[in-house]
């Protein structure tokens, strides 16, 4: 039985990419060497750990679980067409419903029908020996409709490394063909809108372009602008957390990398999803190159921007080059075109949303809301107190400021409980 699955999966053509994960592969080699005639017992008792091992490191013992989302996320031919939208060729439907058979079986084998096989093929010496302890867990299941379901909604979904991670890096790299590589982000910052306080209409208007963009609206270029500390970057972040699951995605970048956006525009528009190009603190020296290689894109290049992608930048400039006034003042014959050369980067982008320090209102206002949300027991009026002292040591009030005031009185409240409790306890 085992072994017909195994030459099934042999012939995988849809899914043939499935053979590169470590586990799929590792429990595809079980299954070779269970069917097997002539094999000593302790090279299956070595194929059997060496799965289980490779589950485990994946931290899961879920078999079933595991191998659905390494389907459903699967890069293949059907997928391509999807995303393009164009019809699947029937041809390639038929093999992926017939391997999605095979898969589906595969899925199905728990540890416990792998054990009862050996038990039945008469490979006493393997079943009898009590070190053959390790176990998985599997059910029955029938991958065809949930592949089908994810197949037809490919642009909230994605596909391969897209389906898996929601936010990445840009780095570059000299050795790939295009000069960089999407770094994912495993453990990215999971801050939500709920969690940012004030500034409700600036993060509106991010909010009400992201859905314009999600709905295949014209959605704008937006540059956040204004004093360091007030939410911006938290504000894209946040935005891209809040509609992952509606097939956004955030791609960071530097300014270091900004002459390789054509690329990347590129290769990001034959992708269903759609995409937040995030430059954070952004600011450029005069005569800097990369600052023609943003400006091209945000307006002007011969390559028509792409529908599925929006820049979101920020700034603590409104005008984003940095300029002394001996520059202003420069000897240049029409110094005036060289000052609206300068300004017109900020002015390419369509929304320009400013984040000003916060009046004492405000700052109080998200440090109570801060304090409620941590738990915190101080009073109001203590809380105030203790937070305009706070700013005034950091040289002003901010929403950065705020947080981190509430994060040192939460400390200090933690550990006067703990010392409470160690004196009570000694007495």
């Amino acid at each position: 039985m085992f072994h017909d699955l195994h030459d099934r999966l042999d012939e995988l053509v849809i899914f043939r990419r499935l053979e590169d994960d470590r586990v799929f592969h590792a429990f595809h080699q079980l299954l070779r060497i269970t069917g097997e005639k002539g094999i000593e017992w302790w090279t299956r008792k070595a194929e059997f750990y060496r799965f289980v091992t490779s589950l485990y490191q994946a931290h899961t013992d879920n078999w079933t679980e595991y191998l659905t989302n390494l389907v459903l996320s699967a890069e293949t031919p059907c997928t391509w067409f999807a995303a393009q939208g164009l019809p699947v060729p029937e041809s390639m439907l038929k093999s992926a419903r017939r391997e999605l058979r095979y898969l589906s079986r595969m899925a199905s084998i728990s540890s416990e029908l792998m054990k009862q096989h050996y038990f039945i093929m008469g490979y006493g010496e393997f079943t009898g020996y009590e070190g053959l302890q390790p176990d998985w867990y599997a059910e029955e299941i029938n991958l065809e409709p949930l592949w089908s379901e994810r197949l037809n909604a490919v642009g909230r979904y994605g596909f391969g490394i897209w389906a898996e991670y929601k936010m990445f890096q840009m780095k570059l790299n000299p050795v790939s063909d295009k000069g960089y590589v999407l770094k994912p982000v495993s453990s990215p910052d999971a801050i939500q809108l709920s969690e940012l306080v004030g500034y409700e209409a600036q993060r509106k208007q991010v909010v009400d372009n992201t859905k314009a963009l999600l709905n295949g609206l014209n959605a704008s270029n937006i540059l956040l602008y204004g004093s360091a500390g007030t939410g911006k970057s938290a504000t894209v972040k946040a935005v891209a957390n809040t509609f992952a699951d509606e097939g956004l995605r955030l791609i960071e970048l530097s300014k270091n990398e900004l002459h390789l956006l054509p690329e990347l525009l590129e290769e990001l528009n034959a992708n269903p999803l759609k995409f937040i190009l995030f430059i954070d603190d952004l600011s450029f020296q005069e005569n800097d190159d990369d600052f023609s290689a943003l400006k091209a894109v945000l307006e002007g290049s011969i390559s028509a921007r792409a529908n599925n992608t929006v820049i979101y930048a920020t700034s603590n400039r409104r005008h984003i080059v940095r300029e002394t006034f001996s520059q202003r003042a420069g000897d240049e014959v029409h110094r005036n075109d060289t000052v609206q050369e300068t300004i017109s980067l900020s002015e390419r982008f369509g929304i320009q949303i400013l984040f000003d320090k916060p009046n004492k209102n405000l700052y109080l206002e998200i440090v109570a809301q801060l304090a409620k949300d941590a738990g915190l027991q101080t009073d109001a009026d203590t809380l105030a107190l203790k937070a305009e002292q706070f700013a005034m040591r950091k040289s002003g009030r901010s929403a950065r400021a705020a947080k981190q005031f509430v994060e040192q009185l939460r400390c200090m409240e933690y550990q006067e409980k703990s010392e409470r409790s160690d004196f009570y306890a000694d007495t």
